[in-house]
């Protein structure tokens, strides 16, 4: 459960380094018009849209593997953020597949539900509260590294850093579960 909690509270920080500061890229980086942030954020909710109704059937096909493919996706699409973001409609482009992230949260949801036994109420509680805690962590690294006189684009180099950290906490949550199975299948003498 905790392995879960941790891999979205860190992996989901990706999208929100991102997100808390793309009004900021639209009005200073492309210095585009104030009506065009309308038109960013729609085409973020589009993508979470999309991300949520793709990654729930992935989940579907193969839980854990859907997890790792939409961290990945996420790793890769904000590493190429601060390029795309120079243009409005490269930014557009990159804010709908960033949304797509969001496709980890029925992974992650059944996830819980999976290994929290009994416990599966508590768990979905804490799932909200560990998207609260990346919804903290991401822009507060972000805002370290613009604080630290890094651009505003430079939070999609934040978010990849988180996005693969949550990958690392997958692939210790998959170990864990494998060990757990040898130890579970050696006979007691």
């Amino acid at each position: 459960v905790w392995l879960t909690l941790f891999m979205g509270a860190i992996g989901f920080g990706g999208m929100f380094a991102v997100y808390t500061y793309v009004t900021s890229v639209v009005l200073q980086v492309i210095e585009a018009p104030e009506w065009t942030i309308l038109v960013v954020l729609a085409v973020f909710g589009c993508g979470i849209t999309v991300g949520n109704l793709v990654g729930a059937w992935l989940a579907d096909k193969a839980l854990m593997p859907a997890a790792a493919g939409i961290l990945i996706w996420s790793t890769i699409n904000l590493l190429i953020y601060p390029t795309a973001a120079e243009h409005l409609w490269t930014l557009c482009i990159s804010v709908f597949m960033i949304g797509g992230t969001n496709g980890l949260s029925p992974a992650l949801q059944t996830r819980l539900m999976d290994v929290a036994e009994d416990a599966q109420t508590l768990a979905a509680a804490l799932n909200h509260s560990a998207f609260n805690v990346a919804n903290a962590l991401g822009p507060f690294l972000s805002g370290l590294a613009i604080t630290a006189g890094l651009s505003l684009t430079a939070t999609g180099y934040v978010g990849a850093c988180l996005a693969f950290g949550g990958l690392i906490i997958w692939a210790i949550a998959m170990w864990d579960e494998k060990r757990s199975r040898k130890l579970a299948s050696v006979p007691a003498e």
